[in-house]
């Protein structure tokens, strides 16, 4: 899910996801992907180096280097350190995999444009914030900077006069 998601608007992540795991049966394992052919992943809406990438990480479940059982034990920079292992994944990855599927309460997306763009409105900046701009600003949300992110993006929803 998460690199379907990476740099596409959430609206039309969400569409090619669901096409992608009805395409699977429903059923997104690892033996469901390697079988679905590229050719058809690419009709279903994703990128070639989407395609790559998902069934890079297919291969690394397969073969046990990523195991997703050990992510919930694990720290949050070891869970980035292990799923970075595999093409495709970097922290933004890594990091929406740790709000989201693990739902670690305090991961801050500093690489997110959502993030950056609700910061920058927010804080009426200038220019977009970079890391180090965004973890000053952020030094008060911790233990609660996942909660925190997930408002900003829903922010970026409303309309302002």
């Amino acid at each position: 899910r998460s690199i379907v998601y990476q740099q596409l608007s959430g609206r039309v992540a969400s569409v090619i996801f669901s096409r992608f795991r009805d395409a699977l049966g429903n059923s997104v394992t690892p033996d469901a992907i390697l079988k679905l052919r590229p050719e058809r992943m690419r009709k279903l809406g994703l990128s070639g180096q989407k395609t790559i990438y998902i069934r890079e990480l297919a291969k690394h479940t397969k073969k046990g280097t990523v195991v997703f059982e050990h992510l919930p034990k694990m720290a949050d920079d070891e869970v980035i350190e292990h799923l970075t292992q595999v093409k495709g994944i970097g922290v933004w990855t890594a990091h929406m995999f740790l709000i989201f599927a693990l739902r670690r309460p305090d991961i801050l997306p500093t690489g997110d444009l959502g993030i950056r763009t609700a910061i920058q409105k927010a804080w009426n900046l200038p220019d977009l914030p970079k890391p180090p701009e965004i973890e000053k600003i952020a030094a008060t949300w911790r233990p609660w900077a996942s909660v925190a992110s997930w408002y900003l993006w829903r922010s970026l929803d409303t309309k302002t006069p």
